[in-house]
């Protein structure tokens, strides 16, 4: 490996302790909780993936150096896990489908939970959801996922919608914003707080969440990197071979150790073999980014197995890296045929039981391993550590542990610490306790600094069961005073969410507060979350008043509206999955994750299907597409997609043997059907044959001009 001057790259743990580690956690002692996914791709035809051959470890360190030396077995005969959890006392697990929760007895499951049936429903390897994050509200996230979890004190458990995110990995800031990507761009994440803003399901995108951080997607290898999907196009790789962009990002980590400078977030990129490094900044609510470097990486190496997969920070403040180390990470869904010659080329198949943790951190600063300790004023002390890690533990001990006995010394720190993140752990703790009252939210919303006062407003509708609707709303009206734009869309968002919890007190001021800030994208769009299912009779109430028709509240709700009336035109989807129930389930595994349930595409991963003149018009042109795939821009109802709105690449799957013509005529006549588009000309699996026989062996993806040049633009 090659690594940035400064800094020092360790092993933790490699095999036979770590086998295809995707995915880790750190308990109070510092042992690592590991998800082996040993059954990904045992060769390019996948072949035993459903075998149950996945585990979940325990590793400790028990000498003290810093490397594991031990590993137990906690969960085994799993099939493909993907992420894990450790919340109130027990273990949660994603196993696709299911979401489990494992109570246990020290190191021992004693009993198992069914949290959600699909949680990982439908989709491939590569687009299922994973991550399970506990952000600074007590919730749990997921990437490529839009629902979030929690658990109750009786145990039962919590799920609510949430936005859309990323493909895989997900991490937080220091002020609960999540970040995230998806497998061609760098860096994705949210201006305001995870748990606001979804509650529109009309609504298809909300200013300020999935807002692209860092656009910058090249990439710098150290060696030729001919080993990835596409790689024989141009463009894909330079003039020595090597990866030009991002193909296989995931696993960003916003490092929050506290023994590196400034704000950073670090991106793997397994394909190429290295971790990038970015540099973020703010103004106001809005974070922006650039790579630190420009010509090299944070960390490269010239092995083409490895393949770093996940990013975490540790108790020591370190940047922990997990290595699946395998020749073969692409999923066969996708694998093209030029990738499968390379793999045999080179002999990447096996090993496979091989796998690697490390730690990297900065050879010039001291790192200490911080222990969680059970004590309750200890814990509450570590609030304030300079560890991103050590202060979210030391909350989430204290809500697990059930410790209502520290409320009062959390209020001290409310009311007389003035450090930040300090108190904004003991607000989000007080919180998870239940223990959370107005007057907690009051003294922060009198902080001197914006951010605390934006966490008192996200924290606001945790009490809409326990304040009166009045109150509610005075807290709203003395927290943001006329043309505060940094304030508003919190306020707007929280009055949203009390909106839609069926508060109607706060309509008045919610509409108010629309027109004030009629141009402001942010605050129209968090009101506009708010009001589902009443968008159409706003937008009448804004006509009769002769409202200037150019505002971003006007359009933003002009356009929902028009989506809406859009997806009523078209057949029931329950009624098409019946008469299509092949190709129903082919979209939901191959072509939902990217192009979304509502055929309305998936920021900033692919356009819509809905409406899509590629969708209605000739079939012909839809099967080469769809059999051959698509590169570059491309324009769809008169708006042009291309890179950073969206991917830039839609995979064929005409060399993918799994999927049978049958099967893909049933799924092609089902999106043309779907959604409004209602085009009665079925397409039939012969078809598909006559389409395969005119192209053969193509192994390169079409570009938009091509088509309309095969097949006419009509």
């Amino acid at each position: 490996m090659e690594v940035e001057e400064g800094f020092q790259v360790a092993l933790v743990a490699s095999e036979p302790l770590v086998i295809a580690p995707v995915a880790m956690t750190f308990d109070n002692a510092g042992r690592i909780w590991l998800a082996e996914m040993e059954g990904y791709m045992p060769d390019t035809l996948g072949t035993g993936e459903d075998a149950p051959v996945g585990r979940i470890v325990i590793l400790t360190d028990q000498d003290g150096d810093g490397q594991m030396d031990d590993r137990k077995i906690f969960l085994d005969s799993l099939v493909m896990p993907r992420a894990l959890c450790l919340v109130g006392g027990g273990l949660l697990v994603a196993e696709p489908p299911n979401l489990w929760f494992y109570e246990m007895k020290g190191d021992t499951p004693t009993n198992r939970i069914l949290v959600d049936s699909a949680y990982a429903e439908g989709g491939n390897v590569e687009h299922q959801p994973n991550g399970l994050l506990r952000g600074l509200d007590n919730w749990i996230y997921s990437a490529k996922y839009d629902w979030r979890y929690r658990r109750r004190p009786d145990g039962k458990w919590l799920k609510e919608k949430t936005h859309f995110r990323g493909q895989w990995g997900i991490s937080h800031d220091d002020w609960g914003r999540l970040y995230y990507n998806d497998n061609s761009s760098n860096l994705s994440g949210d201006y305001f707080p995870p748990g606001l803003g979804a509650g529109n399901p009309n609504q298809r995108r909300v200013a300020g969440y999935g807002e692209t951080i860092v656009a910058d997607k090249r990439v710098y290898p150290i060696h030729p990197t001919p080993g990835v999907n596409r790689g024989y196009m141009e463009g894909i790789l330079d003039s020595t071979g090597r990866l030009v962009n991002f193909t296989a990002a995931c696993g960003p980590l916003l490092y929050r150790g506290g023994l590196i400078d400034g704000m950073n977030a670090f991106v793997a990129e397994p394909s190429a073999n290295l971790i990038k490094r970015n540099v973020l900044d703010t103004e106001g609510f809005r974070v922006t980014g650039k790579q630190a470097y420009q010509g090299k990486e944070f960390l490269a190496s010239d092995d083409e197995r490895f393949r770093p997969v996940n990013l975490y920070d540790g108790p020591d403040g370190s940047l922990y890296m997990l290595d699946m180390y395998r020749g073969i990470i692409q999923h066969n869904t996708y694998l093209t045929p030029y990738l499968k010659n390379e793999i045999a080329k080179r002999n990447l198949t096996l090993p496979l039981s091989m796998g690697r943790i490390y730690r990297i951190f900065p050879t010039d600063v001291k790192r200490t391993a911080v222990a969680i300790p059970r004590n309750t004023d200890s814990l509450i002390l570590l609030l304030g550590h300079p560890n991103g890690w050590v202060r979210d533990q030391a909350q989430r001990t204290l809500i697990d542990q059930r410790a209502n006995d520290g409320a009062d010394k959390l209020r001290d720190l409310l009311r007389k610490d003035s450090e930040p993140l300090r108190m904004i752990h003991a607000l989000w703790t007080l919180e998870g306790l239940g223990q959370l009252t107005s007057d907690d939210i009051l003294i922060a919303m009198n902080h001197p600094r914006w951010e605390v006062r934006a966490q008192a407003l996200a924290a606001l509708s945790s009490l809409k069961n326990t304040l009166s609707a009045d109150q509610l709303v005075d807290f709203l009206k003395i927290t943001v005073s006329q043309g505060d734009t940094l304030l508003a869309p919190y306020a707007m968002l929280t009055m949203a969410a009390l909106s839609a919890e069926g508060i109607s007190e706060v309509t008045p001021l919610y509409e108010q507060w629309a027109k004030t800030y009629a141009n402001d994208r942010y605050v129209t769009d968090a009101f506009i979350s708010g009001i589902g299912g009443h968008e159409k009779s706003f937008l009448h109430e804004l006509e009769r008043g002769k409202s200037d028709t150019s505002t971003a509240l006007y359009r933003h709700l002009a356009s929902v509206v028009d989506a809406i009336d859009e997806k009523s035109k078209g057949e029931d989807q329950a009624l098409l999955a019946k008469r299509y129930p092949k190709g129903a389930i082919l979209f939901q595994t191959a072509c939902q994750p990217c192009h979304g349930e509502d055929g309305r595409g998936v920021s900033p991963i692919a356009p819509p299907l809905a409406g899509s003149e590629w969708v209605k018009g000739k079939k012909e042109r839809l099967m080469a597409l769809v059999l051959y795939g698509l590169t570059g821009p491309v324009e769809v109802a008169g708006h042009t997609y291309e890179t950073p709105e969206v991917s830039g690449e839609m995979p064929g799957i005409v060399h993918n043997p799994a999927i049978e013509d049958a099967e893909l005529a049933e799924l092609l006549s089902y999106i043309r059907n779907a959604w409004g588009n209602n085009v009665d000309d079925q397409i039939l699996p012969e078809d598909l044959g006559a389409i395969r026989s005119r192209f053969g062996d193509r192994a390169e993806p079409f570009v938009q001009s091509e088509l309309h040049e095969l097949f006419g633009k009509d």
